[in-house]
């Protein structure tokens, strides 16, 4: 009996600190970190705030789970993305129309997530996010380059640079307004997945038939 207890209160527990990142990541998706604060938190999950401290003594704390966790959701996408491609070349291509795709459907959140202006403390929080992307890019960039898909360069360098494109085209104060027309948020990742690939060295001919090829998430 004393186990069922026990199981019980950590499933509670768990969902309890579920909720409070979902509500968390509910007001970043609206109005950026600067829209979490713990009382806000506290009212959008509808627990106490007293409750949220428990969990997370400090704002900077439940940002850090907060980022740690899409982190983690993000590198599985974009992994799973990738690893559903037949070879290295389409496995990049695709890595780089999941994350365009997803950064659409959820820009202000991403936008928080990388680039929005934030205090020295928040920005190295937030920089396990930046981390997770750049690895996962530099992965699918050096399969490519050991199967000879792509002239020599840094794996690393590049993934950065492609990632910088990606958030200025895609989120960034100067990318395209907001649309919900599934056409054009289509034909805007086609365009991201291939400008990037042309960046990486891929000539346009072989490109624009990557991009034609890849499965784009909907």
């Amino acid at each position: 009996m004393p186990y069922r207890r026990t199981e019980h209160v950590a499933r509670k527990l768990a969902a309890r600190h579920s909720a409070i990142l979902a509500a968390a990541g509910a007001l970043a998706a609206e109005g950026g970190l600067a829209n979490v604060q713990i009382a806000t938190v506290a009212e959008r999950a509808g627990i106490a705030a007293g409750t949220v401290y428990r969990y997370f003594p400090a704002k900077i704390d439940l940002i850090e789970a907060l980022v740690s966790a899409e982190a983690a959701a993000e590198s599985a996408a974009l992994e799973e993305a990738g690893n559903a491609a037949p070879g290295p070349l389409s496995a990049l291509a695709a890595t780089i129309a999941s994350f365009a795709a997803r950064a659409l459907a959820r820009r202000r959140f991403v936008f928080a997530l990388i680039a929005e202006p934030v205090d020295g403390e928040l920005d190295a929080v937030r920089s396990t996010y930046r981390q997770s992307l750049l690895r996962a890019f530099e992965t699918r960039i050096r399969g490519a380059l050991e199967r000879g898909h792509l002239p020599d360069q840094d794996a690393r360098a590049a993934a950065a640079a492609l990632i910088g494109a990606l958030v200025e085209g895609l989120v960034g104060p100067l990318a395209p307004p907001e649309t919900e027309d599934p056409a054009a948020i289509r034909a805007r990742v086609q365009t991201l997945t291939l400008f990037g690939l042309r960046g990486l060295g891929v000539v346009d001919a072989r490109a624009r038939g990557l991009v034609v090829q890849t499965a784009l998430p909907r």
